[in-house]
């Protein structure tokens, strides 16, 4: 199945396997929500679109060589820290997957390279549920537009003028 192909799947199987992708809590929340309250369509559709996403998406090298289009499936955020997932393990265990991180929001030094799912889950790290695929060079020009959007913020900040004293 390539990317983009919609595998059918029930959410109870959809939450089977996300669970080593998704944190204990957050994929919690997301199963209790589904089952009941004004939400349930919202959750239970994504658990169904990540279910399939998780299940499709590529597996290691399989986007070698392809640089900057290769497709980012899964954002993961903490903290001013990003995960960019590109490739699951292949062997079928998730220990390991492959992506680029950013960390503090420090692009000099983003890197790519293999990226433990099991210590991001561990930590609370959250899936980011309304992220849609899309290429790592349309990550990386995303992320350079939201820094310099706030540097241009915090120079604005600097030189607006202070309150009267009273």
């Amino acid at each position: 199945m390539n990317v983009g192909e919609q595998p059918i799947m029930t959410v109870e199987a959809a939450g089977e396997v996300l669970r080593p992708f998704v944190s204990r809590q957050q994929l919690q929340v997301m199963l209790d929500l589904s089952r009941v309250g004004e939400e349930r369509r919202f959750f239970q559709e994504k658990l169904l679109e990540f279910g399939n996403r998780v299940a499709i998406m590529p597996q290691t090298y399989e986007q070698d060589g392809k640089g900057d289009e290769a497709m980012v499936c899964l954002h993961y955020f903490k903290d001013g820290n990003d995960w960019y997932i590109t490739e699951k393990d292949k062997d079928g265990g998730v220990t390991q997957a492959f992506g680029y991180t950013v960390l503090n929001g420090d692009t000099e030094n983003a890197e790519l390279g293999y990226i433990s799912i099991a210590e991001l889950t561990e930590h609370g790290v959250d899936c980011d549920l309304h992220f849609e695929p899309r290429s790592l060079r349309e990550v990386k020009a995303e992320i350079e537009v939201r820094q310099r959007h706030a540097v241009q913020s915090t120079r604005q900040a600097k030189r607006a003028p202070q309150g009267m004293e009273r």
